[in-house]
């Protein structure tokens, strides 16, 4: 199946992204953020993950967006919300222009690596409304990506980037998860970086009813139920 540049955020969706990509046959390149979020244990998982997954690379890249802030997860001055699932506004935990920030560095690394595949488990059924979540987009990343690197424009070597959670809820991705082993003790999706997941912010509300839905007992400890 050739090379895959998985982004491996340490998450339960970049987590079953790669499990999905190895059953296919990529050998896989992870890449991973330290972008100034709040906290690294999603890093820390990520490290775990791509070794049990037995990965060809794994590389995190640091960069500083928390210079310029704008989000709840970069700006220690704009406190994490409850959840609102229901609200139909953007939280403040959207961190600005991060997924076209991540898929570029995706482009570049599959680029030098001569990789034709991206893999980001991104949605656009169960998720908080993040702009950069939407098939919208994932469709102009890829257009840009391939108008931008000498492999597709020069020697067309097209890059393919793979959403392939992009419609399906959060339940399907568990279940389908599971079938692969994807270890969800090993990931981490809660906003704040304390001992226990909070249970309270988005990402954990999503992660938790996603469970439930499934039928399957997450295996992550929470703080607040």
């Amino acid at each position: 199946m050739g090379k895959a540049v998985v982004l491996l955020s340490g998450g339960l969706d970049s987590a079953t992204a790669l499990y999905l990509a190895k059953a296919e046959g990529y050998e896989v390149y992870a890449l991973s953020f330290e972008y100034g979020q709040r906290h690294k244990k999603e890093i820390s998982c990520a490290e775990k993950l791509a070794q049990k997954a037995g990965v060809k690379e794994h590389i995190v890249v640091n960069t500083n967006m928390d210079a310029w802030g704008g989000s709840a997860l970069t700006d220690s001055s704009i406190a994490v919300p409850e959840a609102d699932l229901d609200t139909g506004l953007i939280p403040a935990t959207y961190v600005p222009a991060r997924n076209m920030i991540f898929l570029s560095y995706a482009a570049s690394y599959a680029e030098a690596k001569g990789a034709q595949n991206i893999f980001i488990g991104v949605s656009e059924v169960d998720y908080s409304g993040y702009v950069d979540c939407r098939k919208e987009f994932i469709d102009a990343m890829e257009n840009a990506v391939n108008m931008g690197t000498v492999c597709s424009v020069e020697y067309g070597k097209r890059i393919k980037i793979h959403a392939p959670f992009i419609s399906m809820k959060k339940a399907e991705e568990i279940k389908l998860g599971i079938s692969l082993g994807v270890d969800y003790s090993s990931t981490w999706t809660c906003y704040n970086g304390e001992e226990r997941a909070c249970g309270v912010c988005d990402s954990c509300r999503l992660r938790l009813r996603a469970f439930e839905e499934a039928g399957a007992k997450d295996p992550v400890q929470y703080r607040q139920l």
